[in-house]
């Protein structure tokens, strides 16, 4: 399957509502105003955002002024470029160190995905004959180092970790340490993920930053903030707690091939200016993608949804 192709059938429940609606609507010729307050609408229903709407609305608005839209298709691809561009504005690949080993910290509430994400990028780095290693931070539930050692040993991971309600910077620690000893290029740290609005989780995590940040030299190297693609404008908010509190450099959108709300990608990026670093397209550990903003915007409004 191409990596294109991966795009699109993970958004095809976004992009199927999208054009649903949007054939319902579209006449050729001339933008009217009235057909550009529906496709706003539109696209503030599938959780785009206010801002990133308005402005693709705007695109359309002086695109339409230079040449009549005389077809859907044409239509789309107004909406693909200017859906890229958006992204473009901030995207930033995903950091790796050429000296130390790589540190992730992957932060979430509690569902979003977060230890099968951490797998799935485990696996992505030996898939490519990488050594890596998984922290479990997240003492609170008692089941979290369960799972992630369960996947630790499915992908070919190692696993660092305490006893249930262990001080979550001590396993941090260790594992940083680890990673040193070892020689392992990549270190991911899993953490709790209890409600977002609690203080003490948000200065757990900080305190976690700081120890990985003086055991390893320009560690972490990304703060990645894991989000269920399911609960569109939910999600917003919670990237905007969590981005208050430690500092976020980028997003993983999970569950996106359950979801018809795909555009809280673009809300995330346009309002709070963090890019999005990795896609969940399906259960498997192989169906999390590096983001690629030319292929999720042609896979929002992709044909072949």
């Amino acid at each position: 399957m191409s990596f294109f192709r991966k795009f699109t059938e993970g958004l095809a429940k976004t992009s199927k509502n999208l054009r649903d609606k949007i054939q319902e609507i579209f006449r050729p010729g001339a933008v009217t105003e009235e057909f550009l307050e529906d496709l706003e609408a539109i696209l503030l229903q599938a959780d785009v955002g206010v801002r990133a709407t308005q402005e693709i609305c705007e695109s359309l608005r002086l695109e339409s002024k230079k040449r009549a839209i005389r077809s859907e298709d044409e239509l789309y691809e107004i909406l693909t470029a200017k859906v890229k561009e958006i992204f473009d504005a901030i995207y930033q690949p995903l950091k790796v160190s050429e000296v130390n080993p790589t540190v992730y910290i992957l932060v979430g509430v509690n569902g979003s995905g977060k230890t099968t994400t951490i797998a799935k990028i485990a696996k992505l780095w030996i898939d490519q004959g990488k050594k890596v290693i998984v922290a479990a931070a997240d003492t609170f539930r008692a089941a979290a180092e369960d799972q992630l050692a369960i996947w630790a040993e499915r992908v070919g991971a190692e696993i660092v970790s305490h006893q249930h309600g262990a001080d979550p910077g001590a396993v941090a620690f260790d594992a940083a340490r680890a990673a040193l000893a070892r020689k392992a290029d990549l270190l991911l740290v899993d953490t709790a993920g209890r409600l977002h609005t609690k203080k003490n989780l948000m200065e757990e995590l900080k305190k976690i930053v700081r120890v990985v940040a003086r055991e390893i030299p320009g560690a972490p190297h990304e703060v990645l903030l894991v989000i269920d693609g399911t609960t569109g404008q939910n999600g917003l908010s919670q990237a905007r707690v969590f981005a208050e509190s430690v500092d976020v450099t980028g997003i993983c959108l999970t569950k996106l091939d359950g979801s018809s709300k795909g555009g809280i990608a673009l809300a995330i990026a346009k309002e709070l200016r963090i890019p999005v670093k990795f896609v969940g397209m399906g259960e498997g550990v192989d169906d999390l993608k590096v983001f690629d903003p030319e292929a999720f915007a042609r896979g929002l409004f992709s044909k072949g949804s």
